[in-house]
This record gives C-alpha cells, structure tokens and sequence, in this order.
C-alpha cells in the first residue's frame, strides 16, 4: 500500500497514466492525491475526469482553480474558453456526475501519517493547518450547498484585502477560495498578489508564499501545484511544488508520500 500526490494534470492524460505506470499503482491498494487544475489546456481533460471517476474510491483531488471554473462555468451555464480544450468533456452525457464528483472533492487535506498538508496552491502563512482546514470546510460547504450558484457568480469579484467578520459570506467564499488556488506571491504586508505568474524573482514588493518567515522552522510537509514557473524547485525540503508544466511542454510529476520520492515524465505534447 502506497500514497502517492501528482501534480497539475491539466487534460494530459498519456502523461499522467505513464507516470501510474511508473509506480505500478494498484487502485485496489493504493491511494492517489491530485493536487488540482485536473482539466484545461491539455489534450485529453475527457480521459482524466474519466479516469478519476472509475477509480474515484481509490483518488482524493483538492481542487484547482480550473476545476471550480469547469464547475462554474457549468452551473452558470457559460460557454468554455476555446483555449482550454474542453469540447469532448462538454459534450460527454457523463458531464453532470463529473461536475457532482469534483463537487464532493475539498480544497484542502491533512494526511497526519505522513505529515503532509496538501492543496492546490500552498498554505496561507496566516493559517495553522488546522485554521486551513476549517476554512477550507467552511468553503467546501458552499460550492456543494444549495446556493452554491450563487457563490460561483461572485466567485470572481474583487478579492478582499483582508479577512474580517464584516466580510460578506460572497466575500469569505472568495477570500478563501484565492488562497487555496491563486495564490503564489504575498505582498510585503502579506496581502495577496495576483497579477504576477512567473517564477521567484527578485523583488521588494513581494515575496513567494512559502518563503515567507512562518516557514522556516516549518517542520510539516507541504504539496502543491499551480505553479509552473517554479520547475518544481523551492530550495525547501519540506515544500513540495509537484507543478512542473506538462501542459507547457515541461514534465509531470508524482511524489511517493511515505519517503518523499520524486517521479516524473516528460510531456509527450505542448499547446
């Protein structure tokens, strides 16, 4: 038995199952976490959704900002971005079980055997992972609720500078919802910075999340993806960034969770 994370699959579904293959998973075995943005710009996001819903008792995914805008887009009955490639998934009469299955997914895990918090894009430095774990219920409880409609119609409104109990619950939902998908840069003042998407640069504007000072005596393990431009390097042992850019033509990567082992497979295509 083994419990193994991937990074952002993003439609790339020859990759993803050559990396499978590479660890010889057992779905009747062992465990796999998708750490999110399964679907989007790669060839096959079909495939994937396919594959997840076959085997979805023995896959765990925290969901990516892709996959909560396909479930969007959906409930709000909006048309895809041609870019992410989406027409075969939109089509399939299985579409409505893979909205309810990604539905059913959370925005954040804690695996206490191997001490390995995982979400999309990292952990908030603001947060103890148990703070995270409950906000990410509280948002959980929103996209899978009866007015979850609602909360996907403003889930792309102006993010909120801060966290305050004047908050609307909109605005909760959102503030929460950046954090466990967007987020790569902090400002100085720790606010979150959104426009920037490249890699680590210098800069006295804003820092990466994980380098941020809560993290140096961090001794918990962290797994995310969303971050392309990072190559899969944090210069930190214990911050694993599992998005190493298959959908741009880089390589897709598995992270054995016991021992910490990297796999990875180079991309077979490139949009």
């Amino acid at each position: 038995m083994a419990n193994y994370a991937i990074g952002d699959l993003q439609g790339c579904y020859k990759e993803f199952q050559a990396l499978l293959l590479q660890v010889d998973f057992n779905p009747s075995k062992d465990h796999l976490y998708l750490v999110g943005d399964i679907v989007a710009r790669g060839p096959d996001s079909l495939a994937c959704l396919d594959y997840i819903y076959t085997y979805q008792d023995s896959i765990t995914v925290t969901l990516g900002n892709h996959d909560l805008h396909l479930i969007a887009n959906y409930m709000l009955d909006k048309p895809a971005n041609p870019k992410d490639k989406l027409s075969a998934l939109l089509a399939s009469d299985k579409l409505p079980a893979y909205i309810d299955l990604l539905k059913q997914q959370p925005l954040a895990l804690w695996l206490q055997q191997e001490q390995v918090f995982i979400s999309h894009a990292g952990l908030n430095p603001a947060w103890s992972i148990k703070q995270a774990l409950q906000y990410a219920e509280c948002a959980q409880n929103c996209y899978r609720g009866p007015d979850a409609r609602d909360y996907f119609k403003h889930m792309y409104d102006q993010h909120p500078t801060t966290w305050n109990e004047q908050l609307t619950d909109f605005e909760k939902f959102r503030y929460i919802v950046n954090y466990f998908t967007r987020m790569r840069f902090l400002t100085l003042d720790e606010q979150l910075e959104l426009t920037f998407k490249g890699g680590i640069t210098d800069s006295n504007a804003m820092i990466p999340w994980f380098k941020h000072s809560r993290f140096t005596t961090f001794k918990k393990h962290i797994v995310f993806g969303h971050w392309a431009a990072l190559g899969g390097i944090t210069n930190q042992a214990n911050i694993h960034a599992l998005d190493t850019g298959c959908v741009w033509g880089g390589a897709m990567t598995l992270l054995e969770l016991k021992n910490k082992q990297l796999f990875s497979t180079n991309s077979v295509n490139s949009i």
